[in-house]
């Protein structure tokens, strides 16, 4: 059997053709061995037809498998350039002839270089990709974050309007301005309170 392995056949006939061979030669040999045992059944009929012959079955078996082998051997000759024949000229896909699902690489031949060069391009973008996804996670990330901050100042501000709303209710007319009065006055004290921490020391 040949032991070429026939890849682009095998993708184009859906089964190696060595296996459709040995299958063909299997059949043929034991079609060989059916009609041995059938001419050794009319022999061994024909015997019952002259009692004084002097062949006995257990010779008629002998000869039938002396025969069986010369059969197979030369079988096995002519089976051997029948398969020659068959794997070159019926089963074998011409060089030129590309199967549908190989048309693209006639459409668009690359060379080996060709297609390193593109394989680079390819991890290079995907590089790129993993990059651009990092970023716009961490994008998101400083987006949830501004969200939180964004609502901390609104809460500050509605509390700076409440803290207004109480000024205006008992009085004072600008916020602004009582927080700076304030700050003046405690200030003072603080001044007043260094003062009064110094005289009690000299005391």
């Amino acid at each position: 059997m040949s032991v070429n392995p026939m890849v682009y056949e095998t993708q184009f006939f859906g089964f190696t053709p060595q296996t459709c061979m040995l299958r063909v030669y299997n059949a043929f040999r034991d079609y060989l061995f059916e009609v041995m045992l059938v001419v050794e059944g009319v022999v061994l009929k024909k015997l019952e037809g002259f009692p004084d012959a002097k062949i006995s079955p257990l010779q008629v078996r002998k000869s039938t498998e002396k025969f069986l082998l010369f059969m197979k051997e030369h079988f096995d000759q002519l089976f051997s350039k029948m398969e020659e024949v068959l794997l070159q000229l019926v089963l074998n896909v011409p060089k030129h002839v590309l199967l549908p699902e190989d048309k693209v690489h006639e459409q668009y031949p690359y060379t080996k270089e060709q297609f390193q060069a593109l394989q680079e391009e390819i991890h290079e973008l995907q590089q790129q990709y993993k990059a651009e996804v990092s970023a716009e996670q961490a994008l998101l990330a400083e987006i949830e974050e501004q969200k939180l901050v964004q609502a901390e100042l609104e809460k500050t501000l509605r509390w700076f309007d409440g803290l207004e709303s109480i000024c205006r209710a008992h009085g004072t007319s600008n916020c602004h301005e009582s927080f700076a009065f304030l700050t003046q006055k405690s200030k003072k004290l603080q001044d007043v309170l260094k003062d009064l921490e110094k005289k009690s020391k000299k005391i």
